[in-house]
Parts: structure tokens; sequence; C-alpha cells
């Protein structure tokens, strides 16, 4: 009878080494909803830190709505939903390049794995108008761009424009970002793990973002971040 062979036990190297990353996901943070944004990164092995740590370049992208702190939704008459005194949208795309490193490994096929990352990047900002529907006289509605100085009656908004209305007619802020967080793998199996970044990121402007015209605006925005990320490895 053929003798049977026994499973060699998994290391603990063999858990936690992978060459390369590619995650694709949801992001929030303090400047934004529930569903901020969508964030892809990639990461591939450089080699160990001094300490004996795994690090990888970290490459990120993001996408995301950054909201003033103003912004309420309010309800029209009719039931549709806007934004009073919201004049445009605030999109930040963010590539960004730097570093992760493995802080623990996990101990087992089912543990946690933490790294850190510290990431930086332009920041391309597109101001993009907000439309609103504003009754001009009975059964006369128009959709157009809101600026306070034409829809100064409150009660003739009824409603507000598609997200996807006025990208020709946006403008781009060009600035730069920078954030440092802590990555989380909660599950893991040979080829792929769920994963979750906590963070704190800094991204400032050349110019002053105008999303609230009749409010304080800035060039400069801090925020907290969540992404909850699937990964893909090798």
């Amino acid at each position: 009878m053929a003798q049977r062979q026994q499973r060699r036990p998994v290391t603990d190297n063999e858990i936690s080494d992978y060459q390369s990353l590619f995650a694709y996901g949801i992001t929030t943070n303090t400047n934004a909803g529930i569903i901020g944004g969508l964030a892809l990164k990639k990461t591939s092995l450089i080699g160990q830190t001094k300490g004996g740590r795994n690090q990888y370049h970290y490459f990120g992208l993001e996408l995301l709505n950054v909201k003033h702190a103003k912004e309420k939704q309010l309800q029209a008459p009719n039931g549709s939903r806007f934004i009073y005194g919201k004049q445009n949208f605030l999109l930040s795309l963010r590539p960004q390049y730097g570093r992760e490193v493995v802080l623990f490994k996990r101990s087992s096929e089912e543990g946690v794995q933490i790294n850190g990352v510290l990431a930086a990047g332009p920041s391309i900002g597109i101001v993009k108008p907000y439309f609103i529907q504003y009754e001009y006289r009975r059964g006369v509605i128009r959709t157009e761009p809101y600026d306070p100085k034409v829809h100064t009656q409150f009660n003739a908004i009824i409603g507000s424009g598609s997200f996807f209305e006025g990208f020709d007619q946006s403008n781009l802020a060009i600035g730069g970002n920078l954030k440092a967080g802590v990555n989380f793998e909660l599950d893991a199996f040979r080829t792929s793990s769920i994963g979750l970044e906590i963070g704190f990121l800094a991204e400032k402007f050349s110019k002053d973002i105008i999303i609230f015209p009749e409010a304080n605006n800035q060039s400069f925005f801090t925020s907290g971040y969540i992404t909850l990320y699937l990964a893909n490895k090798k």
C-alpha cells in the first residue's frame, strides 16, 4: 500500500509574501457621502526593509466627489430633491505613488495582515456646474447651472438636473495630495484578499474652489477616509 504523503505546513512567509497585488474598491471620507468615489491600486514588491519587513511600490488612482460642509439635501414641493446654494461639483482625480510596508504578518491563512501606506501625487480637480430646475413662470421650467444672481426665488427651484449635465462646461484646478493610512487584509486566499484601508488625506489646489458662492470656500482640504477593496495577488 502506498504511503500517504504528509501535507507540508504552510509557513508565515508563504502566507504573507506576494510579488504584486491589484485592488479595486469604493471609498468614502469626511468630505463625501456614504460612497464618495472609486479607488484602484497596484503594488509590486521592492524587497525588504532593514528590519526585514516586505515593502512595495504603491500606485494608486482615486476619483472622488468632494463636498462642501454646508451641503444639505432639500425637498421641493413636487418631491424632487436638490442642494440649495450649491454652484459647482468638485470631482478630484488623484494619481498617487508611494510605499506600502508590511507592519504585521498574518499568523495563519485566516489571519489579518496589517500594512502601512504613505503616498502622494498630483490632484486634478474637475469643477463642474451644478444644474437645477427653475420655474420662471407657470409652465416655463428650465434646467440650467445654478446662479445666485439669477435664481433668487427659493420656491421656484423644483429639483436638480442630471449629474452628467455640464461636463462640457467644466474647469480644471491643479493641485497635489498626500495620504497616510493603515491597510487591513481581512480575509486571504492564495490569489485574492478582501481589505480595508483607513487613513488621513490632505489636498491642496492652486486656487479656491467655489462650491458654495455664499459660503467660505477654500483651496486646502483635509479628510479621514475609509476604502473597502477586493484584490488579486500574485
